[in-house]
């Protein structure tokens, strides 16, 4: 079971890592110092899955951390 989740984990910290890196740029915290950000954007078609794709493996990740804690 250990070697599931170890490799459960590196499978989604990959994903993590390319999904972050696809997500287009000046879109995060960079407009609140002062970055621009003047008008409101809306997440729309493959951006829009790619931020929850991101997100569920994320969670996904946390959980098989917590579970390779536990076992």
């Amino acid at each position: 079971m250990q070697t599931g989740l170890l490799i459960l984990q590196i499978v989604f910290s990959i994903g993590i890592v390319i999904a972050v890196l696809l997500q287009p740029e000046g879109t995060g915290l960079g407009s609140t110092w002062g970055g621009g950000g003047d008008s409101y954007h809306t997440k729309r078609g493959v951006e829009k899955v790619l931020f929850y794709a991101t997100i569920l493996m994320i969670v996904l990740f946390t959980l098989t951390s917590i579970l390779q804690l536990l076992a």
